[in-house]
């Protein structure tokens, strides 16, 4: 045999042996797309001659006690534009824009949007309400000018504009709440998406008559109801911001609670912010300031010192108590704010009068450790259980590390941090005859259904005893008295139970106090007889000279009046006690 026709079929065995090969691989390929990935394929024929589109669950409202929408749901429209479409209109359209959605958008800015170099897209506002934005696309149309365009969105509105913001919080670009309740109930107020699949050409894309579709089914957000009252939370917000502007304060709170169920029923804060037109949104007005803001109280704090000690046995309202003209305590001096010699008052009188002296004198009785104790057992150092985000658990030195100075001072409300709520809840044990509770602001959520799940409140404890409350609440009557701090808070026909609060503000870069600028606040309760709602307010630093009593009293006054109209608490009929003041 040549060497010629043996080349010849070795050629002839590898050329059938790679055709073998490449039919086998055929087969194997074959076998699979006919058995193994027969429904991946068919699913893939499917999604080729099919759309999709999202059905978007709306998100929950919040609301009122009594069902007044706080922030709710509404159809919206994105704008958009081909560039391409747009260029030589530009300032015609803009023009338009201007005129129909005002300050909302910028006339140059769009102008260089609808005149983008090379694009087919662009965005020129989102989250616009549906209403406003027709009448923009309607005169655009009318004006025979073509390439701007509209997508539906769901936008977040909140009807009362800037009423109650910094406890609703707001969402942000995605839907998504960043503060408030927006944040902390986001998942009870998110709804699940819905979808619908539908068979379409695969060449024009035009849906199918008649040809099957699926559609899932869209949950929408629960509703979410809160504690407050809409008309008492809007004259708050407005009587606190005349408050804060008339003594240029930096800052002011005013909080308003059941004492009987611990619900907050108002909760202001000066200045706030508009999340509907964006005004005010800085992070200093959109921090929630009556949980995520600490503060040394001041006067108000004498309150639970004395009934820490009326709860031992150690005082009563007529207690003696001799009150030197000052203090040296680790070198430190302590005075009162007014200048005495020594005096002579009873508990009720260091309460009446706001002496830190007295109230001194009176909690050495305690060790650091008694004191520490009663401090931790109404709450500080601790947060108030109210469930909003964000919430700071204040500063309480532990009493092992306490100075003599810092027990001084401690029991007057200086070297202690807090929270307002904190305060709130610590006072409202008192007004609630020594039984604490946790503050809440959501009452209950419900579904689509119309199925309501109610929040069920947290546990009371008792902190002190009813006779301890009882004897605190009669030394805070002699507050409002003509002869007391704070007579500017009495209410005419009702009993009214106060403290006025007084504390030197700390410089956050150093640590120390700041003379001359103070946190001012006022604490109390009504009918002093039968507690049914208590009022903190509290202003930062206002004008020079401003005390809580003569400063805060007057903004307690107006909005515990309109709670107790609102609410329909009459008055008890009962006198306040006679309580001296002086030994």
């Amino acid at each position: 045999m040549s060497a010629s026709k043996t080349v010849s079929r070795r050629r002839l065995r590898v050329c059938l042996a790679m055709i073998v090969g490449v039919f086998s691989v055929f087969g194997v390929r074959l076998f699979q797309i006919q058995g193994l990935d027969a429904s991946a394929y068919a699913a893939q024929a499917i999604e080729d001659g099919t759309a999709k589109s999202t059905v978007p669950a709306p998100r929950g409202d919040i609301l009122d006690r009594n069902g007044a929408e706080l922030a709710t749901s509404v159809d919206g429209l994105t704008l958009t534009a081909d560039p391409s479409m747009t260029s030589a209109d530009a300032p015609q359209i803009a023009r338009i824009l201007r005129e129909k959605l005002g300050s909302r958008i910028d006339y140059f800015d769009t102008i260089d949007k609808l005149r983008t170099p090379n694009k087919r897209f662009v965005y020129l506002i989102r989250d616009v309400p549906a209403w406003t934005a027709k009448k923009a696309l309607t005169a655009i149309a009318e004006a025979n000018l073509t390439g701007v365009f509209s997508e539906k969105e769901t936008l977040r509105t909140y009807p009362g504009g800037k009423l109650a913001a910094n406890l609703l919080g707001y969402v942000n670009g995605t839907g998504k709440g960043v503060a408030g309740i927006e944040q902390e109930y986001d998942k009870t107020l998110t709804g699940t998406d819905g979808a619908s699949t539908y068979e379409v050409d695969p060449n024009t894309g035009v849906r199918i008559p008649m040809a099957d579709s699926t559609v899932t089914k869209m949950v929408p957000g629960r509703n979410v109801t809160t504690t407050i009252d809409r008309d008492l939370q809007w004259y708050a917000d407005q009587r606190l911001a005349d408050a804060v502007r008339e003594s240029s304060s930096d800052w002011g709170l005013a909080i308003t609670m059941d004492t009987k169920t611990c619900q907050i029923v108002q909760m202001s804060q000066a200045p706030t912010f508009d999340a509907d037109d964006g005004s005010g949104m800085v992070d200093s007005n959109t921090v929630s300031r009556a949980v995520q803001n600490v503060y040394e109280p001041g006067s108000v704090m004498k309150t639970v010192t004395m009934a820490a000690l009326a709860d031992q046995g150690k005082i009563a309202s007529d207690t003696p108590i001799v009150v030197p003209s000052g203090m040296d305590i680790d070198g430190f001096h302590i005075g009162d704010y007014w200048e005495h010699g020594t005096i002579h008052l009873t508990a009720a009188g260091v309460i009446a009068k706001s002496s830190n002296l007295g109230t001194i004198v009176a909690s050495q009785q305690m060790s650091n450790a008694t004191m520490y104790n009663y401090f931790r057992k109404f709450g500080f150092g601790q947060m108030s259980g109210v469930n909003l985000p964000g919430e700071s658990d204040g500063i309480l030195k532990n009493g092992k590390d306490w100075t003599k100075a810092n027990h001084a001072t401690i029991a007057f409300g200086q070297g202690i941090s807090v929270t307002a709520l904190q305060m709130v809840r610590a006072v409202g044990a008192i007004a609630n005859a020594g039984k604490m509770c946790e503050p809440s602001v959501v009452s209950s959520t419900t579904g689509a259904d119309g199925k309501q799940v109610k929040i069920p409140a947290a546990p009371t404890k008792r902190v002190v005893s009813k006779d301890a409350a009882a004897t605190v609440t009669r030394m805070m009557e002699a507050v409002t008295a003509p002869d007391g701090t704070a007579p500017a808070a009495a209410i005419k026909g009702y009993r009214v139970a106060g403290k006025t609060g007084t504390a030197w503000r700390v410089d956050p870069a150093t640590g120390r106090y700041i003379r001359g600028q103070n946190t001012v606040s006022f604490m109390g309760f009504a009918p002093a007889d039968n507690p049914r709602f208590l009022t903190y307010i509290v202003l930062d630093k206002p004008y020079s000279n401003a005390g809580g009593g003569s400063t805060a009293g007057p903004v307690f006054h107006d909005i515990m009046s309109m709670a107790l109209e609102r609410f329909g608490v009459a008055p008890t009929g009962s006198k306040s006690p006679k309580v001296a003041q002086t030994w």
